[in-house]
């Protein structure tokens, strides 16, 4: 199923005072919306996904499953500054007829947030029933529930934290170096910087995952190798994966989105304050294994939030276990929204 898409022809402000001229909401839909308004399920996604959940989530969404397009109205969006419809460096500029490039104005979580907004007013959304999220995608739940509270019944928060680590700026800032030692980094072009966005891949697998899941599944039995590597193979396969449906442009400047994410920012309250204004009750879940955003971020939401309720799944594969541990994480949801909140 093809995504469509919202264009909005009208100027969006950036937070930073940046103005795009038009703007473009890349969205897919599943299932329908009631008639009084309370089946809404909206799932935000992280760095490098697209809109359709029901392919990169299939195993919570779809049919039989926990998020259940016979039960729920399902809506993903693709984030600004992506390269899969939504408006960011490869959209054309109509000021200039080309495409943004690396003009393409720096985002934030809340101008992901602000564009959300706008297309759940164009669907006639008032309420959302869940509002769910992992990594990246949790960034922009927790911005959500603080800008419209009223609007959302209830949270699901996997794997991600109220601001983007010291650990997560140094991983990106490492990725953003090997796009930019790329040579054709700087070149007006769709494969601009490919070479270094599959070097930045190689870098974040070794957070997605970790030296368990490495060693358990990567490592050679012929103990007399000295040279191509089963690791070595997984690594550049990954980086080849991502370089054909990806762009570097849009990597290099979502991965400085990530970077300012901070819910106190700009805002007169401290982080623990505002975690301890949202009403919603929430399902907050972490992953042992998780080394790029740990456990303790995720208990350091439960501390704060009000009706927040914490799973720890106990996986091998790392902050990459949100979009693989299904069964695990269907099973605690399902009985997380059966209870009474």
């Amino acid at each position: 199923m093809s995504a469509k898409v919202l264009h909005i022809k009208e100027a969006f402000t950036l937070e930073s005072g940046a103005v795009l001229p038009e703007l473009r909401i890349a969205y897919h839909t599943y299932g329908t919306l009631n008639s009084d308004g309370s089946n809404v399920v909206w799932i935000c996604h992280a760095l490098t996904a697209n809109s359709d959940v029901a392919d990169w989530w299939a195993g919570l969404v779809g049919e039989g499953r926990v998020v259940d397009p016979a039960k729920h109205f399902i809506v993903c969006a693709n984030i600004l500054g992506s390269c899969y419809g939504s408006s960011g460096p490869l959209s054309v500029n109509p000021a200039t007829g080309a495409p943004y490039y690396h003009t393409f104005p720096q985002v934030t979580v809340r101008d992901i947030v602000q564009a959300h907004i706008l297309l759940r007013r164009h669907l006639g959304i008032a309420r959302i029933h869940l509002l769910a999220g992992g990594s990246m995608g949790g960034y922009q739940v927790l911005e959500w529930a603080l800008a419209e509270p009223d609007a959302i019944d209830r949270l699901f928060l996997l794997c991600t934290g109220a601001a983007e680590s010291a650990w997560g700026i140094a991983i990106h800032t490492a990725q953003r170096l090997a796009i930019e030692a790329d040579c054709s980094w700087q070149q007006p072009s769709p494969q601009a910087g490919q070479r270094g966005l599959k070097a930045a891949r190689a870098i974040g697998m070794l957070t997605y995952r970790n030296y368990q899941t490495f060693v358990r599944t990567q490592s050679d039995p012929d103990k007399d190798k000295t040279d191509g590597f089963r690791a070595s193979s997984y690594i550049n396969y990954q980086g080849d994966k991502l370089v054909n449906r990806f762009n570097a442009q849009s990597y290099w400047l979502l991965t400085k989105t990530m970077d300012s994410h901070n819910i106190a920012r700009s805002r007169p309250a401290d982080m623990p304050t505002l975690l301890a204004q949202l009403p919603q009750p929430t399902l907050l879940m972490g992953i042992t294994s998780d080394i790029l955003c740990p456990p303790e971020e995720q208990l350091f939401l439960e501390r704060h939030m009000p009706r927040a309720t914490y799973y720890e799944i106990d996986s091998s594969y790392g902050h990459d276990g949100f979009l693989i541990e299904f069964e695990q994480i269907g099973r605690i949801l399902a009985e997380w929204l059966g209870r009474p909140q």
